[in-house]
């Protein structure tokens, strides 16, 4: 197994890979977002790894360098495979996950309700949100962009990431308003 440390917007961010796929993204729980103003640049460094990354991480960096600094480039680009527990059996966390990362786009937000919906069990919201509390690769898949139904943002990473879910959604809109 592999490991990447990047430094950006959101703090330090682990990523941990292996030649089959990612296996984790971990969010720095008690990060202090950068202020973000339209037009900012965004800050994106790859502090810690291997010289020669193996192909999945490389995919994972660039993919997230794309997503805090051009987003634009985010749909050009090949989401890196996953590699953890959570994608290897069929589940309904596993289709909650991937109806996520393949219905709701770039600026947009969907009820947990609605991707209840989408995963195929429209009563099954609070699983929704136990598979966004469990989802190993945030940001690459967006649980930030899961909000409740009557509008309010809701919880990111366990309710320790509650600075982090505001400044994602206002990047998105932000950059995708540019």
């Amino acid at each position: 197994m592999e490991e990447a440390l990047i430094s950006c917007a959101l703090g330090k961010i682990q990523i941990s890979a292996c030649e089959k796929g990612i296996h984790e993204i971990k969010l720095q729980e008690d990060a202090v977002p950068e202020s973000r103003t339209k037009g900012a640049s965004v800050s994106f460094e790859i502090v810690e790894g291997p010289r020669e990354m193996i192909e999945p991480l490389k995919q994972c960096t660039a993919w997230l360098r794309a997503y805090f600094c051009e987003p634009r480039l985010t749909e050009k680009l090949p989401v890196p495979a996953f590699h953890h527990p959570t994608f290897a059996k069929d589940s309904f966390t596993k289709a909650v996950l991937m109806a996520l990362l393949q219905k709701v786009k770039f600026g947009e937000t969907v009820s947990y309700k609605e991707l209840a919906v989408m995963a195929g069990n429209e009563k099954a919201v609070r699983a929704v949100g136990g598979a966004m509390r469990n989802n190993p690769v945030p940001i690459l898949i967006p649980c930030h962009r899961v909000i409740c139904s009557n509008g309010s943002v809701g919880n990111y990473i366990g309710g320790k990431g509650n600075q982090l879910k505001p400044w994602l959604l206002a990047h998105e809109k932000l950059l995708k308003e540019m």
